[in-house]
């Protein structure tokens, strides 16, 4: 492609891409194909010949778009948000346009220096203290391993990475039953078993026990088990719950065992004062990890990871082929010693974007109104007599259930999840669920970037609606 035809193709895209937002929700919510559908219109076989980029945009617009499913689309209430701005999507643009992989500070020096300080940024905004260091991952997930990893590797002294497990003991992780999946998935990357992964109890409110914490930890010291990692959630998957902090932090400190927070999304609201009660017991943590493409405005991939000591994280993954070995090492931050990969994007960029977009009061506004309406949603949902919420509404994750009159639990929970699919299937909105209590729960997730009251409003409608419809 010549410049004069990428210049002509860029401004064509700009312009879809600027409709696209204009008008995301004019789609389905979620994509309505069948399994298949998408495989089946696209060749088996790769062409031979050159073909325009417009045969491709025609492909994408037929046969592409039916099969997404619209995360911008502010009807978009599952899950957790993936949400993205304008001034996001322009720095990505940069992003791919400069194509630069930012693996060591030389292969970038911008790109290195400009991460440092994003991360500085964030640590302040959030409220950690000042002497954490932090690097930009591609998701929760990744830096949770990294964190488990450098627990372990600080457990044993660093033996498992020079001489294997084999007599390095049994390691036991612990966090609530509550917790992201992601921790069982790093459990067995990492070696430790998932069998040696302590699920604790939660406490009525669905955040963890700090007792039965405890009690666990001093059995399997007496047991001959080795405590390696305590995960606290602040915002857990299902409910948004938040575990308590400094009771964990002692237990942990007093017991040397590393403390990660996971606070993927709940983390953005560290940035209200009002919700600094959250981090309260900062003093213990050991590593953190919050999303800012969750909920600060900045699209996939960009994660927040933060560590206490910096040189513990370094020493679990740096490892100095030739090729790397340059005059700068040393004096500035290599982020591929930070975590798993070496390749790594230039993700510093949109988030310096969105932040200066936004400006801090900016962002704060715009979670402070998601928070807002989903506190107004869960009063909505108090006054009808046939649905009830079945936990505590902290931030933006509202969890409820139909429930009608003459039903008994394995019928509400049948006529639930037939709710929850009717739902979606209808392409208005999109919702998801969780178990409480072996109760089938709807979730709604106020955080969507452009989403009103009126968008949850007319939802809310559309779901009484729908559910008294499945009774009458």
């Amino acid at each position: 492609m010549k410049p004069d035809e990428f210049r002509k193709h860029a401004h064509e895209l700009a312009d879809w891409m600027a409709d696209y937002l204009e008008n995301v929700e004019n789609y389905p919510v979620r994509s309505l194909v069948n399994p298949g559908q998408i495989f089946n219109k696209i060749p088996d076989s790769p062409p031979a010949d050159s073909e325009p980029f417009s045969s491709f945009m025609k492909d994408f617009e037929e046969i592409i778009m039916p099969g997404i499913t619209h995360w911008q689309n502010p009807n978009f209430f599952a899950y957790f948000p993936a949400n993205t701005s304008p001034s996001s999507i322009l720095a990505e643009m940069l992003i791919s346009t400069l194509g630069a992989q930012c693996m060591i500070w030389e292969t970038s020096p911008a790109a290195a220096e400009l991460e440092e300080k994003m991360m500085n940024w964030l640590r302040d905004m959030i409220g950690l203290p000042p002497g954490f260091e932090g690097v930009i991952q591609d998701s929760a997930s990744t830096a949770t391993l990294a964190a488990i990893l450098t627990a372990r590797e600080k457990t044993t002294g660093f033996s498992i990475n020079s001489d294997g497990s084999e007599h390095a003991g049994t390691l036991r992780v612990y966090c609530s039953d509550q917790t992201h999946s992601s921790v069982e998935k790093a459990v067995k990357i990492s070696g430790i078993g998932k069998k040696n992964l302590v699920k604790i109890p939660v406490r009525d409110d669905f955040s963890m026990d700090p007792e039965k914490l405890k009690a666990e930890i001093l059995k399997d010291i007496k047991e001959g088990f080795i405590p390696c990692c305590v995960v606290a959630t602040l915002g857990t998957t299902g409910t948004a719950s938040v575990d308590p902090l400094r009771a964990i932090g002692e237990i942990c400190h007093e017991n040397d065992i590393w403390l990660h927070v996971d606070a993927a999304m709940a983390g953005t609201a560290l940035i209200l004062p009002e919700f600094q009660w959250m981090l309260d017991g900062r003093e213990y943590i050991d590593s953190f990890v919050f999303n800012p493409h969750k909920w600060m405005f900045t699209n996939f991939d960009c994660t927040a990871y933060f560590v206490k000591d910096a040189g513990t994280l370094i020493k679990t993954f740096e490892i100095l082929p030739e090729y790397l070995n340059t005059r700068t090492r040393g004096k500035v931050n290599d982020y591929r010693d930070w975590g798993v990969p070496l390749g790594r994007r230039f993700r510093a960029l949109k988030l310096w974007s969105v932040i200066r977009s936004f400006g801090t009061e900016g962002l704060r506004e715009k979670v402070r109104y998601h928070i807002k309406i989903a506190s107004q949603l869960s009063v909505m949902i108090s006054k009808e007599a046939d649905f009830e919420i079945l936990a505590p509404v902290i931030i933006s994750v509202v969890c409820f259930r139909f429930n009608p009159e003459g039903y008994n639990e394995e019928q509400l929970n049948t006529l639930n999840e037939k709710l929850n699919h009717q739902l979606n299937d209808s392409g208005k909105i999109y919702l998801s669920h969780t178990v409480l209590k072996g109760k089938y729960t709807l979730r709604m997730v106020t955080a969507q970037t452009n989403v009103t009251l009126v968008h949850v409003e007319n939802a809310w409608a559309l779901i009484m609606k729908t559910a008294r419809g499945l009774v009458s």
